[in-house]
């Protein structure tokens, strides 16, 4: 069975991408999916963040069982560093995204200096 975690803007499975781009589960590996619907805006160095949030929570979990529940927990941490990303101005929302929805809140507009 494929244990996996699905928010907004983060996905987790707990499985390998073979050479056909198929998920094979694994007991070993997991593997993330950010922002899978494009809603936003990304450099290098936010995805890095992400990445790099996503190792910590990752070793912060070494040697529980691996379960839904702690994937989930994972995701949610990863979902809400996305939005204080978004909130930095560090990453915005994708006005040409198949759908904007402001999921994480309106766009922050800057004022005019009059």
């Amino acid at each position: 069975m494929l244990l996996k975690s699905t928010t907004r803007h983060i996905r987790i499975f707990a499985a390998e991408i073979d050479r056909d781009g198929e998920l094979v589960p694994s007991n070993q590996v997991l593997t993330l999916d950010v922002d899978p619907d494009n809603e936003f805006n990304w450099n290098e160095d936010a995805l890095r963040k992400v990445y790099h949030k996503f190792d910590e929570q990752v070793e912060a979990y070494s040697g529980a069982d691996l379960t839904d529940y702690n994937l989930r927990r994972i995701g949610s941490v990863l979902e809400h560093f996305l939005r204080s990303l978004l909130q930095k101005g560090e990453i915005s929302y994708n006005l040409s995204a198949r759908v904007t929805n402001y999921s994480m809140g309106l766009p922050q507009v800057a004022p005019d200096n009059q």
